[in-house]
């Protein structure tokens, strides 16, 4: 007998090599190579056909060894090397064959090994070309039918519309088709929301009329708020004013004149160039400027000590907020914004939605902050099913108007399923009725010319679930107790902090940017140590931490598989796809790179992570950011449920209300509890722009 025993023992380390086993009589021949070295069963062959051919005299047919190789190999498909996983127990395959023990030809034997080796350098020299060539990402297209009659007038100059209107356009990332036969219409003036399901396309929507690969009038100023501003020597207000670029290039001229005119060598027509100069300035009110400069950085958190700092003194998340900061100032005729909440403290928020409130021209918007939307927007955009679908009224009336819709289209598709059987049970009564044969026709007839009977379209429902196997335990859990804290003895962050926390807790934590509130959750983790006071934490307590910059520690050229193997080795693929799959990183997700993610499926990545070691007390670090808002919601049900402790700084207020039942407020170097929630803090917030004349 000829036994093939394939060794698929779990294993992570890769220099380890699984052994096949070939039972030749009474000789046992040992192959030094794995399952990852044969792309198909004809290599396997190649390698080992000749052992087999001279260890049977009775197995001497070339096809009856190519179907054991081809078998062989189809069992080495068991092994992953993608992941370096093998999975388990021992396969084994049994080849009989009738004939007495035969002795292994030692030459064959080597030639097959040396075949091996030779195969095996040809794969490690592919491997290192792998591993040093960059990750290559798939690229964002757009295209459109044009009209030769909206070209040419274009072309012309007479199209003076600010309205937009784009039609029959296709948008794809790499091979995945994003939009199909789109509409997309946008009228001067008015404050759209771009709402839908994290990695539809709407960041790479924005990008595409920003970079005008769909057709917007030439005359239409854009500006895409995605990139932070350059670090360098420009003050802050000064980079706000420069933004401006027709009272730059004013101004510019202004002072080239006066330059020419004190030296004496200026001509008669450039001292009326001046006078217009003047003029203009004067219209546009170009002294107000520098005014109207500070109030958006003041509402930006910007302090005016800050506005002379230089660009390059700021941190990536505060020059985002001079690149808003810009875009407000200049005032362009299209302004794109991309989750522009996600870079702002509430209070910040409270102020943009005032200030946006009085917007003269048209904004396109991506958030998945509900009570941003309410306040600002006119119109709803909602992609879904590789379209746009338009609403009028905010968030709250879209919710609204897209149930009534779907009723109705739930209506009219049990009407239309209905009609269908009534004709149809008609055919199938006097089908055979030679009496009613011209009947049953003409009712055949009718069946084809009705439209095609398609079911309600339903978004799938997002659940999140955070694991609670876990004992109770008592109080204290977490605790600071007259903390002092500082990173330089110029700046004491704080001082005298007692705050405690236990599993029942759901505390939010809330502030200025640079108030404390991160260096606070990592005093709680236990990440820093206080300089004075004392941190108290449960023997038993084991934190689950959510960064706000979870992206940057994410290793981007894996797969979301290959993350968590990494992170968590030891287990079996279909636990981390499970794990994955519950934050809704499913199918091929899993498998792409996390660089090629949208920023919510990375964010859910980070969840799956953070929740795979089943802690018992949760700190997040503004989870909400670039998660869609039906992820919020799970996210919420997913925390109230929960039966461990969280502690969480977020500036999502509808999150805030969903699951947080104590309000913190950092400021001033200590640590308050707001007692009517966050319904106070608004206000207060409300009354201090009152009186600082924001409002």
């Amino acid at each position: 007998n000829i036994f093939f025993i394939l060794s698929l023992r779990y294993r992570i380390d890769t220099s380890e090599q699984a052994l096949f086993n070939f039972f030749v009589g009474g000789t046992i021949c040992v192959l030094d190579c794995g399952g990852v070295e044969f792309e198909d069963g004809e290599e396997v062959y190649d390698a080992i056909g000749g052992l087999l051919q001279g260890s049977s005299a009775d197995c001497k047919n070339e096809d009856d060894i190519r179907d054991i190789c081809q078998q062989m190999f189809n069992t080495l498909k068991l092994y992953r090397p993608d992941l370096d996983l093998c999975f388990s127990p021992v396969n084994f395959i049994h080849f009989f064959f009738h004939t007495p023990p035969q002795t292994v030809d030692a030459r064959k034997l080597e030639k097959a090994e040396a075949k091996l080796k030779q195969k095996q350098g040809r794969r490690n020299e592919r491997d290192s070309q792998k591993t040093t060539s960059p990750l290559v990402l798939e690229e964002a297209s757009a295209s459109q039918a044009s009209s030769k009659k909206d070209s040419r007038v274009d072309l012309s100059g007479k199209n003076r519309t600010y309205d937009i209107r784009i039609e029959n356009f296709d948008v794809s990332f790499g091979e995945r088709s994003l939009l199909q036969a789109a509409e997309l219409s946008l009228s001067t003036g008015r404050r759209y929301g771009l709402i839908g399901r994290n990695g539809l396309g709407k960041t790479t929507l924005l990008k595409m009329l920003a970079s005008r690969s769909l057709r917007v009038p030439a005359h239409i100023t854009i500006l895409h708020v995605e990139q932070e501003v350059a670090g360098d020597d420009t003050g802050a207000l000064q980079s706000v004013l420069e933004s401006d670029t027709v009272r730059e290039g004013l101004l510019t001229e202004e002072r080239l004149l006066n330059a020419r005119i004190a030296n004496g060598t200026a001509e008669g027509m450039e001292t009326v160039r001046l006078s217009e100069i003047y003029a203009k300035l004067e219209e546009i009110e170009a002294d107000k400027a520098p005014a109207r400069a500070s109030i958006i950085l003041c509402g930006l958190g910007f302090s005016p000590k800050m506005q002379t700092l230089t660009t390059k003194e700021f941190s990536g998340g505060w020059r985002m907020r001079l690149a808003l900061a810009r875009a407000l100032f200049a005032k362009p005729d299209l302004l794109l914004l991309d989750e522009p909440t996600n870079m702002l403290d509430v209070r910040a928020i409270l102020w943009l939605e005032n200030y946006l409130q009085t917007w003269q021209t048209t904004i396109l918007v991506v958030s998945h902050d509900r009570n941003f939307l309410n306040a600002v927007v006119t119109d709803i955009i909602h992609l879904h099913s590789q379209r746009l679908e338009s609403y009028r009224g905010d968030y709250e009336n879209f919710v609204k108007t897209k149930e009534d819709r779907l009723k109705n289209q739930q209506r009219e598709y049990e009407a239309q399923f209905q009609y269908r059987e009534h004709i149809q049970v008609f055919i199938d009564r006097f089908r055979y009725n030679a009496n009613r044969a011209a009947q049953v026709q003409s009712k055949l007839k009718l069946l084809e010319k009705l439209p095609e009977l398609k079911p309600l379209e339903k978004e799938t429902e997002v659940t999140l679930k955070f694991p609670d196997n876990f004992e109770k335990l008592s109080p204290p859990v977490l605790q600071l107790d007259e903390v002092e804290f500082y990173y330089n003895t110029d700046q004491r962050l704080f001082t005298q902090l007692s705050v405690s926390a236990d599993l029942e807790s759901r505390i939010c934590i809330v502030g200025e940017n640079g108030a404390g509130k991160s260096t606070m959750l990592k005093l709680l983790m236990g990440e820093l140590t206080p300089v004075n006071g004392i941190r108290h934490a449960h023997r038993n307590l084991k934190i689950g931490y959510f960064s706000q910059h979870h992206v940057d520690q994410l290793d981007l050229n894996v797969c979301s598989i290959e993350l968590l193997l990494n992170k968590f080795p030891g287990r079996n693929e279909e636990e981390y796809r499970h794990q994955l799959g519950g934050y809704g990183i499913t199918g091929e997700l899993a498998t792409r790179p996390v660089a090629s993610l949208s920023g919510g499926q990375k964010s859910r990545v980070a969840f799956a992570q953070m929740t795979m070691p089943c802690p018992n007390f949760y700190i997040l670090d503004e989870p909400t950011n670039h998660l869609d808002m039906e992820t919020i919601e799970a996210l919420a049900k997913a925390l109230n449920k929960f039966k461990g402790g969280v502690v969480l700084v977020s500036h999502d207020e509808r999150l805030i209300r969903l699951v947080c039942r104590e309000l913190w407020v950092c400021e001033h170097g200590n640590v308050r509890r707001v007692e009517g929630g966050f319904d106070e803090y608004r206000d207060i917030l409300q009354e201090q722009f009152r009186k600082e004349g924001y409002l």
